[in-house]
């Protein structure tokens, strides 16, 4: 892992809390820059190379979707996770637009947080490791072209998906073995999170684990209230 690979921006106002997360995160080998504001984390952030963003939502001066915004003007690439003491649908969604990474409610299991980071990093290395144009994979007995939107099962006749069916198993690959959050993929796809949209991606993986099922190695499991996991079983 590079040096830079280590470092993170820390964008937390409750002191104590900040200095907590700093040290445990020091702890495991991260170089963790902490900042107590908004203004103060956008500078910080200019005069660094970042592999990850930690933010407050509630800061002082600069809010943590502001700062978002300007951290994504400068770097449209940098992973970013949003840190709330109450999970509201609407803060959840616009921090998905903004090209949120995950969110970590308060209080939450520092241990969960280690295993986002290292999830998170991990897919960024294979999507920079692809020159973020991966359009080709291989999973399992399939073989899928997203730019034809072409899923193909070892010698088998090829399927032709609708643009929908497309990017939702692109994004769950992406997300192999991982969870893929429900309201990432509703933002991404459908740009809305309602009740019908939400029903209409549930009908839209039912369609896909139907072109799965040839292949006894993989698996759609449903997260209640989070989201969906391709599970590709060695």
């Amino acid at each position: 892992m590079k040096q830079n690979d280590k470092n993170i921006l820390l964008v937390e106002d409750d002191v104590n809390f900040g200095i907590i997360l700093h040290d445990f995160l020091k702890l495991h080998s991260y170089n963790v820059t902490l900042a107590k504001n908004g203004i103060e984390g956008l500078e910080k952030f200019k005069k660094n190379d970042f592999a990850l963003c930690i933010l407050d939502v509630m800061l002082p001066f600069k809010d943590g979707f502001t700062l978002a915004k300007e951290i994504r003007e400068i770097n449209k690439d940098v992973p970013l996770f949003f840190l709330t003491a109450k999970t509201l649908k609407d803060d959840v969604l616009k921090g998905y637009k903004i090209g949120a990474d995950d969110y970590l409610t308060k209080p939450f299991d520092s241990d969960i947080l280690l295993l986002k980071i290292k999830s998170i990093f991990k897919r960024k290395k294979v999507i920079f490791s692809n020159n973020q144009s991966q359009f080709l994979y291989n999973f399992g007995g399939f073989s899928f072209n997203s730019k034809l939107r072409i899923l193909k099962y070892k010698d088998n006749s090829s399927v032709k998906l609708s643009p929908k069916e497309n990017e939702l198993l692109k994004l769950l690959l992406i997300y192999l073995n991982d969870l893929m959050p429900r309201e990432l993929a509703l933002v991404k796809i459908w740009n809305d999170d309602n009740y019908f949209t939400s029903r209409s991606m549930d009908v839209y993986i039912a369609k896909i684990r139907k072109y799965l099922q040839k292949d006894n190695s993989l698996e759609i499991e449903n997260i209640h209230g989070e989201g969906f996991r391709l599970i590709e079983k060695k």
